[in-house]
Order: structure tokens, then sequence, then C-alpha cells
């Protein structure tokens, strides 16, 4: 099913090609399941899916299936973000409004056909068998377990100690929004552009933003978290009422705090395509262009940087995937830092 198919018409009409009822009390990888599950098409898979009506969005009733469809819908464009990347899972079984976990270790349940990598522990003990989600059976796999967001890192494996981008999360504090963001998005990518790098935004699918720098060249974290910290401390030098760098929360009132510490080889960041769980409605982690932030600011329309599963599928049928130069785009970090940005500039 296309991407055209999926905006034709409401994602809560939509069923996945589904078998019949599973008799088995046991699912793909020895976890027991319902005895309502159902058997998906994966690919070559065929996964079971447990609860299938389960509602994990509760404000708009969205369902299990159709978490599995949407992540089904759009692994065209989402499985080149992910490839050969660990991720963390973040699952949410009983819903938004249930409680939910990070799972590192790929659970003792996986399919013995989902690649995973081992990643020796910082603080010594078993190695961590992160799952690598390469194929369309394993993200839809990974979605019938309410796996709701996907956060890989920045590396790929098996070069783990070489990180493929800088990633600046722009958090809003109290008293500001995703358009307090935008306005600093806007003053970080001068200052980028200054250096000679091009920046990529996307919204969070939460509250704020993620800017990111393609490098795809022979670079270290110590590197990238360095200079995401020396910009980001130019920016709220330069801006000292609009922007910190301090983890602290009480700080961040009236302010957006730049993550720079996302830098780091034991720290994922949600994926683009990435469904969120912070809210009891789905929303998106969605690539958007300069214009639209502009735009945004202009209007003061926080409203048009949103987008739920079906606005995102019919976006990425319309205009692809903007997030696609990531993947390719070579650019080396300067030897010295950008200038510090303000909008005098």
């Amino acid at each position: 099913m296309t991407a055209a198919d999926l905006v034709a018409r409401p994602l809560q009409t939509l069923r996945t090609k589904m078998g019949g009822v599973v008799k088995s009390s046991r699912a793909s990888g020895g976890r027991r399941v319902s005895a309502t599950a159902q058997r998906i098409r994966a690919g070559r898979r065929a996964i079971s899916l447990s609860n299938p009506d389960k509602i994990l969005y509760p404000a708009t009733g969205f369902t299990k299936r159709q978490v599995v469809e949407y992540y089904t819908a759009v692994s065209r464009y989402l499985l080149p973000h992910l490839e050969d990347r660990p991720v963390t899972l973040k699952r949410y079984p009983d819903g938004t409004t249930g409680p939910h976990f990070y799972e590192k270790n790929a659970p003792s349940f996986t399919p013995d056909w989902v690649k995973t990598f081992p990643v020796a522990r910082r603080g010594g003990g078993p190695d961590i068998n992160y799952i690598v989600i390469n194929d369309a059976a394993t993200l839809v796999w990974c979605a019938t377990v309410a796996n709701l967001e996907v956060h890989p890192f920045l590396h790929r494996v098996p070069r783990i100690d070489v990180p493929t981008a800088v990633v600046f999360d722009l958090d809003p504090g109290e008293g500001t929004d995703v358009i307090t963001c935008a306005d600093v998005a806007l003053l970080l990518r001068q200052a980028l552009e200054a250096v000679d790098l091009e920046v990529f935004p996307k919204v969070s699918g939460s509250k704020g933003l993620q800017l990111h720098v393609p490098l795809n060249t022979r670079v270290t974290y110590e590197e990238t978290q360095r200079f995401a910290l020396v910009t980001a401390h130019a920016l709220e030098q330069a801006e000292p009422r609009l922007v910190v760098t301090d983890m602290a929360k009480a700080r961040r009132a009236g302010k957006v705090f730049i993550d720079w510490s996302q830098n780091s080889d034991y720290k994922t960041t949600v994926s683009v395509y990435s469904l969120r769980a912070k809210r009891d409605r789905p929303f998106v982690s969605m690539p958007v262009r300069w214009e639209e932030l502009e735009r945004a600011i202009k209007h003061r329309d926080a409203h048009s940087l949103s987008f739920d599963p079906q606005a995102a599928l019919r976006r990425l049928h319309e205009i692809g995937d903007l997030h696609r130069p990531l993947l390719r785009l070579r650019q080396r970090l300067p030897r010295v830092p950008p200038r510090k940005a303000s909008r005098g500039l």
C-alpha cells in the first residue's frame, strides 16, 4: 500500500492485510499473546499483532493496529534514516496515559531474524544488544510491541565512535513555545551558514525543534559535542534573554534550552518520521522548510508546525523526504567555531 493509498481516506478506516485469528498462545519469538492476536505480513515475515484494537492514544481512539499501519506506510521514508543505527525502544503497553519504559537491550522474546548489535556497557557488565531496524519487518515488529517512538543513535554500526551529524535539540522553557524555538533556530542557522554548514530543521512532534547538521565524514563525538557546546554558548552570550545552555530547569523559564549534550555516544534522539507519545493524540516528528518556520513566526502560528499521522503521510506523498540530504551530504566541522549570532547580523 502506497502513501497515496493511505491519504486517500482517514487512517481510522485503514486495515493492514491480516490473516485469521492466531490460535497459538505464542507469538514470534516465544512471547505469550492474547487469543485475539492476528497475523500481519511485513515483507517475507508473518508477525503476530496482539490486541490490534487496543487504544494507545485515547483522545482520538488511535489503536495499536493504526500505529502498525502508520509505520508500514512510512517505512520507505523512515528506513534509510535508521539503517545500521542501534535504537532504544520506548514502549507504551497501555497507551500514552499508562506507564512507559525505555528498553535498550533487545527483549528476550525478540524474533531471531531481528538484527541486533552488541555494545559494551559504560559501567561494565554484559553487552547491551541493541536492535537495528534495517527492514520493514523489524520496524513493524517493534510497533506490535507498542514501541511508539523510535530513538536511534547518531552513529551507524559498526563505527559506533563516528557520529554522522551534529544535532541541536531546542526545548522551550515555561512561557515559550515552538515559535520561540523557531526564532532560535533561525539564529542558529545564521551562525552555521557563516561557517559554510548546511542545517536541516524538523519539529520534534512534542514541544520543540531539532536541527541536524549532516557530516558523513570522519569525526569523533568529542569534536561534535565540543562544536555544539561552543556554538550554543556563543548564541547564549549574544541572546541571553532568549537562549540558555544550562541544563538546570529552573533557569529555563522564558527561554529556549539548546541541548548540546545530545551529541554523545550514549544518547539517542527521536527519529525523523517517528510518532511521539508526549500527548494523548498522535503527532509526528517531521522535517520542515525554513520558509515554513519563518511563516509560522510571522503569523505566530504554532498549529502549522504540528503533523498528525495522516497529515505526515500526505505531506510525504506530496513533497517527499526533506531530510534525504542528511543521508549523503558531506560536510566538515570548521576549526574555528561559529561567531556569535544575534538578530543584528
